[in-house]
């Protein structure tokens, strides 16, 4: 029987790779954007349904989710949509601020909630959730982001628990970099001069050298739908060389001691 699954944030990107790469699969795809005027790749695919959807809007977040549960079987909810907030904290707007904890954290709870009773009733489902290798460890410049996705990840290791007696699994992918226009695009970010140089030293991990060691978009989608398919009992998938690299070191050595391996990198 084929399978569905509800993806966010799908207009370019990881998002795009992973609707792709399971409707390759067979998978029956409903791929959520805020602009799906403007998409030209995958309303051209077979069971792929491209709609509508800002998750930073609860209203139209709960049609959308209404509409879907009327009308398909959904297996898996892939949250994905979200962006970064990169500079140092002083930099930042009370506004900046409220805007990317909507995105990256009121914007998965709600379509968590949304979808759980759905889940809880069935006795099957699949939660997979986005977080980063900065939602795991802190880095500098992204305390806010750190924090949103610090936050997913709590979150949904705590769903984890409360939906395992109904059969329902959650899992988070924390990807490390990856060569998607999330630097542009997917990116807002504040300067401040008394952290210039830190920002600089930031700023060379961003380079188009550095870039081009990220995973690709299509790699990291794997591991999505090996989170999705592989039917472990894992929260946790940490994907990309560099993310693996930085968790096993944190393993190995402990969280103080790359704390302080880290901090030392930026002290001028």
């Amino acid at each position: 029987m084929q399978k569905t699954i509800f993806i966010t944030g799908t207009s370019s990107g990881l998002g795009k790779a992973t609707a792709k790469l399971f409707q390759s699969k067979g998978w029956n795809v409903i791929a959520t954007m805020r602009k799906p005027e403007v998409e030209t790749e995958l309303t051209q695919l077979e069971n792929v349904t491209v709609l509508k959807l800002d998750i930073a809007n609860p209203q139209e977040l709960t049609k959308t989710i209404d509409y879907v549960l009327s009308n398909y079987e959904i297996d898996v909810v892939l949250n994905n949509a979200g962006y970064g907030l990169v500079g140092p904290l002083e930099a930042f707007t009370d506004e900046q601020i409220k805007t990317q904890i909507e995105t990256n954290l009121m914007g998965v709870i709600r379509i968590t909630k949304g979808f759980t009773p759905y889940f809880r009733e069935r006795k099957k489902g699949v939660l997979i959730n986005i977080t980063s290798i900065f939602g795991l460890i802190g880095f500098p410049t992204c305390s806010i982001y750190s924090a949103t996705k610090f936050a997913v990840d709590g979150f949904s290791e705590s769903m984890g628990y409360e939906l395992a007696q109904f059969g329902v699994q959650v899992k988070v992918v924390a990807p490390g970099g990856i060569q998607t226009d999330f630097a542009g695009r997917s990116l807002d970010g504040a300067q401040h001069k008394a952290y210039q140089k830190l920002m600089d030293k930031v700023q060379e991990g961003y380079s188009p050298e550095q870039i081009a060691n990220y995973s690709k978009p299509e790699d990291i989608a794997y591991v999505i739908y090996e989170a999705a398919t592989d039917g472990k009992d894992q929260l946790r998938y940490v994907a990309g060389k560099d993310a693996n690299t930085l968790y096993s070191e944190r393993t190995e050595i402990g969280a103080e001691a790359q704390v302080q391996k880290i901090k030392s990198g930026f002290v001028f």
